[in-house]
């Protein structure tokens, strides 16, 4: 499974043959690419209706569109795509070769025009290569997008027993979300052996040395890698041995 994150929250995950682009939201410090540069994805996923989580989602109207059902309907409507898949918490998708698992996030989710929308609720996704089930399966590879969010228990005592992310990606820049002393308690309780920051730098407000998250991680005790990104460099989740 290959990680490739463009800076803010945007993510590039391929699975096997399957591409997904989480979030597209360009126009950031961290990447140096545009819309066109990217490969074509087979699914876009958006976690919620903010502008700089779906900015960029027009480009890929080709692709099919996952979100709550209220968002993909907007989305469907605004920017032209004709195949959408609403799903709601706790559903699993089988998307060619991934399997996306919707979770709910702690943040707001309306979108502001000249009319304001209801996005339904905000979430992250779990993207497996395997379908999750109880059983754990010590073949596949786990791979948890948090969404905006707070620290919720939820990550201790559902996403981390149940879903077992071998990697997550989680917001470290405050003030709209968590910042990093929160989110190192987050992969303290999510088990992950892989941690890498997103949604930081890109605004005065979120600026943050990504340094004090990794400090903040070790504080928790736990022995999760810290993953810091440049923008647009991939991480590899590889095989388990």
């Amino acid at each position: 499974m290959e990680l490739t994150w463009h800076g803010h929250s945007t993510w590039h995950v391929t699975v096997d043959e399957t591409k997904l682009l989480i979030d597209p939201f360009f126009d950031n410090p961290k990447t140096d690419l545009e819309p066109a540069d990217v490969d074509t994805p087979d699914y876009v996923l958006l976690t919620h209706g903010h502008a700089d989580h779906i900015a960029d989602a027009d480009a890929f109207a080709d692709a099919t569109l996952v979100a709550t059902p209220e968002l993909a309907s907007y989305v469907e409507s605004e920017f032209g795509y004709d195949d959408t898949v609403g799903m709601n918490i706790g559903g699993t998708l089988e998307c060619d070769d991934a399997f996306v698992t919707m979770h709910r996030a702690d943040h707001t989710n309306g979108i502001m025009t000249e009319y304001d929308v209801d996005a339904g609720m905000p979430t992250g996704f779990v993207v497996s290569d395997t379908m999750p089930t109880k059983e754990a399966d010590g073949e596949s590879r786990t791979f948890y997008h948090a969404g905006d969010t707070g620290l919720m228990t939820e990550m201790r005592d559902v996403i981390a027993p149940f879903l077992e992310p071998d990697a997550v990606a989680v917001p470290i820049g405050d003030h709209f979300t968590m910042g990093p002393w929160q989110a190192g308690v987050a992969v303290d309780w999510l088990d992950a052996d892989h941690a890498l920051a997103m949604h930081y730098d890109t605004f005065p407000p979120i600026e943050q040395d990504p340094e004090d998250f990794e400090r903040e991680v070790r504080a928790t005790g736990s022995d999760a890698d810290v993953h810091v990104l440049e923008g647009d460099e991939t991480f590899t989740l590889e095989d388990p041995v």
